[in-house]
């Protein structure tokens, strides 16, 4: 069977269809990795008892284990965890079942927490510590010091690994559709099923990935751009 160039740009617009799920999935997943993340760094770098040793074991299972692998888990594991949770604790959940895509948001977030720790918690170790020090010294607080001085000069450090992180966050979506959410790879591989055309399909797909990979990267590159002159005409 010869490719057919006509039929992959005639179901483009099928593919095309999973790209808002796609892109909810990685944005919502990133967003929330991003509070968790911070939350696990701050308790590594500041070593808080017991936290310090939680996060760090969290975030090397996170990264020793297969991404498809924790979606299972996330699958299976939620509904029993409700159980448990409404059942034997006694708590009334408004949920007691949830839907795949809430699913696949679960396991997303915590693979994009545990990456995203390791990043900001070596952002915020590559600040100067005398920094902290001359803020503690003119009457700031810790958490004003991070916030005003610490955070900023860290983002710029973060941002480039950030961008890495959410652009395999929108490639790693793909792998959703193990789970039954229809997101973009799932669209093309319905299109490709009942048309038996896998490789116009997979070729429409590929190009859709690319393109917003392509689109995240300029926009971390320009987040990263604007934010330096920002910096320097600070005087940071």
């Amino acid at each position: 069977m010869e490719f057919s160039l006509q039929f992959a740009i005639e179901h483009m617009p099928q593919v095309l269809k999973g790209v808002p799920v796609t892109m909810l999935i990685a944005v919502i997943s990133m967003l929330l990795g991003t509070l968790i993340g911070s939350a696990i760094a701050l308790c590594r770098l500041y070593r808080v008892p017991v936290l310090d040793k939680l996060g760090a074991l969290y975030v090397s299972f996170i990264r020793g284990t297969p991404l498809l692998v924790q979606i299972y888990v996330a699958f299976y594991g939620t509904p029993l965890l409700l159980d448990l949770l409404s059942e034997k604790w006694g708590l009334q959940l408004p949920l007691k079942e949830i839907s795949p895509l809430g699913v696949a948001l679960i396991a997303f977030t915590i693979n994009s927490a545990a990456y995203q720790a390791e990043v900001i918690r070596g952002a915020l170790g590559a600040a100067d510590s005398g920094q902290m020090e001359a803020a503690l010294s003119v009457g700031m607080t810790t958490r004003q010091g991070l916030w005003r001085i610490i955070a900023p000069q860290a983002f710029l450090v973060a941002v480039p690994n950030l961008g890495n992180i959410f652009i395999n966050l929108i490639k790693g979506t793909s792998l959703a559709f193990a789970i039954k959410v229809i997101e973009m790879m799932a669209q093309a591989k319905i299109v490709a099923g009942e048309g038996y055309r896998y490789l116009e399909m997979y070729a429409d797909a590929s190009i859709v990935y690319w393109i917003l990979c392509w689109l995240c990267e300029r926009l971390f590159g320009w987040l990263e751009g604007k934010y330096s002159r920002h910096e320097r005409r600070m005087g940071l």
